[in-house]
């Protein structure tokens, strides 16, 4: 028999901030990087996890993934039930909202799960536990899949700087950085945004810092570029780095301000 205690969410309530569009740049790098494992999935779902007091990233997750894949569906999950009751009337064909936490109360495996901005308030320790859990609720790899996608990061209150990390069924994968290339003075500006797993690791003889480090490196030895403007000089920056780095996209996703990193190469220490 299942205890009580047992059905109850697993995890603490965040503060629930949230803003439309706030999670435009992590929505549209899953569309482009995950789209077609979506497209492939017989019935795919996705989780957004940890909404907030809004359901605006749920609706906007809906929308931008069946840009890519039309027969996706979202589940906005919340461990309070009253976000939960609040966005009971956006609910509609594809989108829905489920009390729960860290469990993902649903009957099948996501190919998605999004938590963003969920993991800040917990300690460095918790988080290795976390990812463990979210990990193995992900639908699984095949012949022909690599299974499910968990992202969990960090932005600022309008989306202009994200990071996050991409993690499969087997654990982390990647390193993305992204960010509006107008409102930034160094590549650096970035750290306050690293995830729980790697904020509190930027610090000499840590991997992280030694990235950012080279990376404002490379911003400054690209400043003749910056009269073509901030794209160009990001562009630039990055293909320096590639020299050293393990970085895993190209110039596509660099013209949207992004860079993506393999996970190996920025772990923490020990």
């Amino acid at each position: 028999m299942t205890s009580r205690a047992a059905s109850r969410p697993v995890g603490t309530v965040t503060r629930g901030t949230t803003n439309p569009n706030r999670l435009r740049r992590m929505d549209r790098w899953i569309a482009a990087t995950h789209g077609a494992e979506l497209r492939r999935a017989a019935d795919p779902v996705a989780v957004d996890l940890g909404y907030g007091a809004a359901p605006w990233t749920a609706v906007e997750l809906l929308t931008r993934l069946r840009t890519a894949a039309p027969r996706t569906r979202v589940v906005g999950v919340e461990i309070e039930p009253a976000r939960v009751t609040a966005a009971k009337p956006y609910e509609r064909d594809g989108l829905a909202f489920r009390h729960g936490g860290f469990e993902i109360p649903l009957p099948q495996r996501p190919h998605l799960v999004r938590a963003a901005n969920v993991l800040r308030q917990y300690d460095e320790a918790e988080v290795a536990a976390v990812w463990q859990r979210l990990c193995a609720r992900l639908a699984p790899s095949t012949a022909h899949s690599r299974g499910g996608l968990l992202v969990e990061g960090t932005c600022d209150e309008i989306g202009r700087r994200h990071v996050w990390v991409a993690l499969g069924p087997e654990g982390p994968r990647t390193v993305t950085f992204a960010t509006r290339l107008g409102s930034l003075d160094r590549p650096s500006d970035l750290a306050e945004r690293l995830p729980k797993a790697l904020i509190h690791r930027n610090v000499p003889g840590e991997p992280v810092h030694a990235f950012l480090r080279d990376f404002d490196r490379a911003w400054s030895a690209a400043a003749p570029y910056a009269s073509y403007g901030a794209r160009q000089r990001w562009m630039r920056a990055v293909r320096d780095l590639t020299a050293d780095w393990p970085v895993t996209d190209g110039a596509g996703r660099w013209r949207q301000g992004e860079v993506t990193v393999a996970w190996e190469a920025l772990a923490p220490r020990g």
